[in-house]
């Protein structure tokens, strides 16, 4: 059985999304603004494996990792909604079937009270 990692091309390719993603999130103002103090090459990367691990390839984020490195940064419903919005539209624009989508998204926000600390 083949994984929506594989299907959708694996590192390389889910790395050229993730890459367009940052740019969607930076040039926003109401979330652009997080990343402001963030090492960019160091966050893609770390986003590029997170989103492998939901799409069920290699990666072992950890839902207590993922509540260590976001409560620092303060994240709200707002902001985490906006970010979802971006990651949608992005995964949509590069060609995810409306179905691998509502899988990722229903994936990304079980995992929303370990991200929102406000």
């Amino acid at each position: 059985m083949t994984t929506l990692f594989e299907k959708y091309g694996g590192f390389s390719a889910i790395s050229k999304i993730v890459m367009d993603f940052y740019g969607r999130v930076l040039d926003s103002d109401e979330v652009g603004p997080f990343f402001d103090d963030i090492e960019m090459g160091r966050q893609i990367d770390h986003q590029t494996k997170f989103i492998a691990q939901v799409l069920g390839g290699p990666a072992a984020y950890t839902n207590d990792m993922l509540q260590r490195v976001h409560a620092q940064h303060d994240i709200d419903r707002a902001a985490f909604n906006e970010v979802g919005r971006l990651l949608s539209q992005t995964l949509s624009d590069h060609g995810m079937s409306e179905e691998d989508l509502n899988f990722v998204m229903t994936e990304i926000e079980a995992r929303s009270r370990f991200i929102i600390s406000i």
